[in-house]
């Protein structure tokens, strides 16, 4: 089992703050995400949830969560899920992000991450991610696919 889900595991395990403790731990792994201080909901090979909390610093200028703050939340999901998903013998890097800008983010956004079990099992090295941003009232507000290179470990 990956680092991540043994983490994600342990963390969430504890009763109101485990899932923001692993969300601290997952940002300072990679310190960008933690402008948009992601929450981890849920974390198991091939699904990814965190939340994009609403405020200011995430703002645009028309007060809705900026573009670049949802694609951040979606590559966060999608790493999430990568991690806690890949066979053990191969890795990853992500290699491009398509996305296409649904509706207005007005409130907290979930950030979803998704992968079929067979896409890991392949000998494509392309692997497309599916990704969405959902708003509170359940409208998607951004959707696409973030494209992985997995390949053998060396």
């Amino acid at each position: 089992m990956s680092q991540v889900l043994t983490m994600w595991r342990k963390t969430s395990a504890v009763p109101v703050v485990g899932s923001r403790v692993f969300s601290v731990l997952f940002a300072q792994k990679a310190p960008y995400f933690a402008s948009i201080r992601p929450r981890f909901l849920t974390i198991e090979p091939n699904r990814a949830e965190l939340l994009i909390p609403k405020r200011r610093r995430v703002h645009n200028h028309l007060g809705t969560v900026h573009a670049i703050a949802l694609c951040n939340g979606l590559e966060a999901a999608m790493g999430a899920l990568a991690e806690a998903t890949i066979p053990a013998d191969r890795r990853w890097i992500p290699k491009g992000m398509e996305v296409s800008y649904t509706a207005k983010a007005t409130s907290d956004i979930v950030c979803i991450a998704e992968t079929d079990p067979e896409q890991w099992t392949g000998t494509d090295p392309d692997l497309p991610v599916r990704v969405r941003g959902v708003r509170a009232d359940g409208t998607v507000v951004i959707e696409g696919v973030i494209r992985l290179w997995v390949t053998p470990r060396a």
